[in-house]
């Protein structure tokens, strides 16, 4: 690995991300996971309804994390291509300055793109696990509330 603090910082900045994506991804799976093991061998009824929308929050939350990641890992890969492109390594762009130039601002776009849409899937994605905890606390409550 190179000696510049700056990959050095941004390595470790990646490094936290993909953690913290990996344990909402989890924390989602076993969400889903711990409702279905709370109501294994209950019948079904409608005081059940914030549980199943937590459930769906749960599965949302995976689903808006599982597209936040193909955002992600497209945005890096436009990275990797303005690198190759203003390198002068691209096989595709000419060693000519204004072929690089127009190809670098292409791929900066993509990347720009990529990163603000995988931006608004990490939102979705947290805010929709949160829904699901508070919806399954809801439930919860009136299950207590339904025992008296």
């Amino acid at each position: 690995m190179s000696d510049d603090p700056r990959l050095t910082l941004f390595a470790a900045h990646r490094g936290a991300q993909e953690k913290y994506d990996y344990f909402l991804l989890t924390a989602a799976g076993a969400s889903v996971a711990f409702a279905v093991n709370q109501t294994q061998g209950a019948k079904l009824s409608w005081f059940q309804v914030p549980l199943a929308a937590a459930v769906l929050a749960w599965g949302l939350s995976f689903f808006w994390g599982c597209i936040r990641l193909r955002y992600v890992d497209a945005a890096m890969s436009a990275n990797l291509e303005i690198l190759r492109i203003t390198s002068g390594q691209h096989p595709d762009v000419p060693p000519h300055p204004q072929m690089i130039a127009a190809a670098a601002a292409g791929a900066r776009s993509g990347a720009e793109h990529n990163s603000s849409r995988g931006q608004m899937y990490a939102r979705l994605q947290f805010y929709s696990l949160i829904f699901g905890a508070i919806l399954f606390v809801a439930w919860h409550v009136l299950e207590m509330a339904m025992q008296k």
